[in-house]
């Protein structure tokens, strides 16, 4: 039994982080101290003015505990890292964590590569951003790689040279196959040069080159070529245009403001990149009654700068706070280099930072119902099923379908879905290759050993070429969702144990009505509320699934609809088709007649009619939960 009285006697006068736990044990609150022993004290003094949202935490406490750390420093270090891994009720959190993406120069290499990158690591790469817009970096990256023929195999140059052939994007004139020797580490180095000019602003050179280009290949009658470059050109404009210029003397800076009303509360970011403002994003919060700016903008820099990569030299706030000093101490720490935190009162920061809440209060008046609306069907959704599932950190789902017609054209599906949204561009499909007939079972295996084995070897091959995010394939869930009850979730399972994978996986159980009634996990059936978010959001991942296979399955149908099923079964040529179909006048009837039947159709004899059957019933399981489409 924790006795709370006694326990505030054994507290010590020293730095620290204390954990607020409630009868169920969950972790309601964490915070940091310079003095545990003052700290934690002042939350059961009956004449401490705590204000409602402590008192009302203060109800709630069980237990506590408590983390020693050297300093007060460390003490918020530790601090932050708890509050992102246990999202306590009672701290002010961010809703939403974002990874932004850069570009990244790989000038370590001799063949430098133009790559996307969520990650920015201490190497010898020069990286770009943040940006705030995942289509916006790739669209310029294609960009720069067409223009400048840049590389974008993982191959370990020079040492790969003219090991392999040329890949298709030297033949298409998108690539000159430094591979292969073609082009000189000198001279591919120009290309390079050119293309971080152009990140850093330098859009004219390339625009004159394109047009060049563009009007080169026009006098050559080369209209097609011509019209290449002129959507080069008009991507080029329209990127440059994004990159909206402003007089901010060179410096990286994030301008930070949030409106709010009683219990919600929007916090807008501008960045800025080398005096230009490359974008902006906005967050929303959950936040206790009553709790001031100043409060709630601390909250939000000490989750928010924990978790991203990049921090500029200097962080303007809208309004001043207490620890902005021991938190400009630790963001100079994490950046190597010291970080400003200021206040603007007046000049040009300040009306910036204006701006920045005018931006956010416009944010929360328009948006405000709809984006809670969406986070409960989202993440919202996500917490109910980690809380049935017993588990953290839940956000890439991936589900897979079969869809078949009496195991003509089998197929296979896989969807993803990213923060309880989908993520249609990851989607992947398949055509079932080993399996003849309705196997269910048999194709799921293939799909999945497909799937994984080809992720496990990208995986290893971006990890030898030091990639910093896993992509594709190599992008791994953190759970699978099958279509089906235990027999489904047995089959991923084998294939992740002969893999050597540990990701979690978690089948739908149906009634007799085939209506999904629970939740197959860990060898045990959980109920669902059939009526919550999480419930529904499994729904539609399930229905996504079946929608995807069902429309691959039917365009293959459609592209080979002279192809008959039965031109699938071994010993049924022609004439023993058309035999079968005048007598059974469809597939149906052929499906459900028994071994003897079959052979008495003319030119069959058993060993055919046995194969005919076979190939209809080959399943012995059955489909046990109609999991084909």
């Amino acid at each position: 039994m924790f006795d709370i009285e006694q326990e505030l006697k054994k507290l010590p006068d020293h730095p620290g982080v204390y954990l607020m736990h409630d009868k169920d044990d969950a972790i309601i609150y964490i915070g940091k101290a310079i003095s545990l022993k003052k700290r934690v004290r002042q939350y059961f003094q009956r004449s401490t003015n705590k204000g409602a949202k402590i008192e009302k935490m203060v109800e709630n406490i069980a237990r506590f505990e408590y983390i020693l750390t050297d300093s007060e420093l460390e003490a918020l270090v530790l601090e932050c890292n708890l509050i992102k891994e246990h999202r306590p009720k009672y701290n002010t959190m961010l809703k939403d964590d974002k990874s932004y993406p850069y570009i990244k120069v790989t000038l370590g290499e001799e063949f430098p590569r133009v790559m996307f990158s969520r990650r920015m690591k201490k190497d010898k790469s020069k990286y770009f951003g943040p940006y705030t817009s995942s289509d916006a970096v790739r669209e310029t990256i294609e960009l720069l790689d067409k223009a400048y023929m840049l590389r974008t195999c993982n191959k370990k140059l020079p040492k790969d040279i003219a090991k392999d052939r040329p890949c298709l994007n030297y033949h298409i004139e998108r690539c000159l196959a430094p591979c292969q020797g073609y082009i000189s580490s000198e001279d591919y180095r120009k290309r390079i040069d050119a293309a971080v000019a152009f990140l850093n602003g330098d859009y004219k050179s390339l625009l004159d080159e394109l047009e060049e280009k563009m009007y080169s290949a026009s006098d050559k009658l080369d209209y097609e070529k011509a019209g290449e470059y002129k959507e080069q050109i008009n991507a080029l404009k329209q990127i440059a245009q994004k990159q909206k210029m402003l007089t901010f003397g060179g410096e990286d800076r994030d301008y930070i403001a949030l409106a709010k009303d009683v219990a919600q509360a929007v916090v807008q970011v501008f960045f800025v990149r080398d005096g230009r403002l490359i974008g902006r994003e906005h967050f929303f919060m959950n936040i206790p009654i009553g709790e001031q700016i100043g409060e709630i903008l601390k909250s939000f820099a000490k989750q928010f700068y924990s978790g991203t990569p990049y921090i500029p030299s200097e962080i303007i706030f809208q309004e001043p706070f207490d620890e902005a000093k021991l938190l400009g101490e630790m963001l100079s720490n994490k950046k190597g280099k010291k970080v400003t935190i200021t206040f603007p009162k007046k000049g040009t920061k300040e009306k910036f930072i204006v701006l920045a809440a005018q931006n956010a209060r416009m944010v929360l008046d328009r948006d405000i119902e709809r984006i809670k609306r969406e986070e409960e069907r989202t993440t919202g959704a996500l917490r109910q099923i980690e809380e049935i599932l017993g588990m953290s950190n839940l956000n890439r789902i991936e589900a897979y379908d079969i869809s078949n017609t009496s195991g003509y054209e089998s197929v296979g599906s896989m969807v993803v879905y990213e923060k309880g949204r989908p993520s249609r561009g990851q989607y992947r499909k398949f055509k079932i290759k080993t399996v003849t007939g309705p196997d269910d079972y048999a194709s799921m295996y293939e799909v999945l050993s497909r799937r994984f084995k080809r992720g496990k070897k990208m995986r290893e091959e971006m990890q030898n070429n030091n990639s910093e995010i896993m992509s594709g394939f190599a992008a791994f869930p953190d759970i699978i969702l099958m279509d089906g009850g235990r027999g489904q979730v047995n089959i991923a399972l084998k294939v992740l144990d002969e893999l050597g994978l540990n990701i979690p996986v978690c089948g739908m159980v149906k009634d007799d009505r085939h209506r999904t009634r629970g939740l197959y996990f860990d060898n045990k059936e959980l109920p669902i509320d059939t009526h919550s978010e999480g419930f529904m959001l499994i729904t539609r991942i399930q229905d996504e699934a079946h929608r995807f296979a069902i429309e691959y399955h039917r365009s293959l149908r459609s592209k080979g609809q002279v192809h008959s099923i039965l031109d699938d079964i071994d010993g049924i040529g022609p004439k023993r088709r058309r035999a079968l179909m005048k007598t059974f006048m469809g597939l149906e009837g052929i499906r459900t007649a028994d071994v003897g039947t079959l052979s008495k159709v003319e030119s069959m004899d058993m060993p055919s009619a046995q194969a005919v059957y076979d190939f209809f019933h080959k399943d012995a399981k059955g489909d046990l939960d109609n999991e084909s489409g």
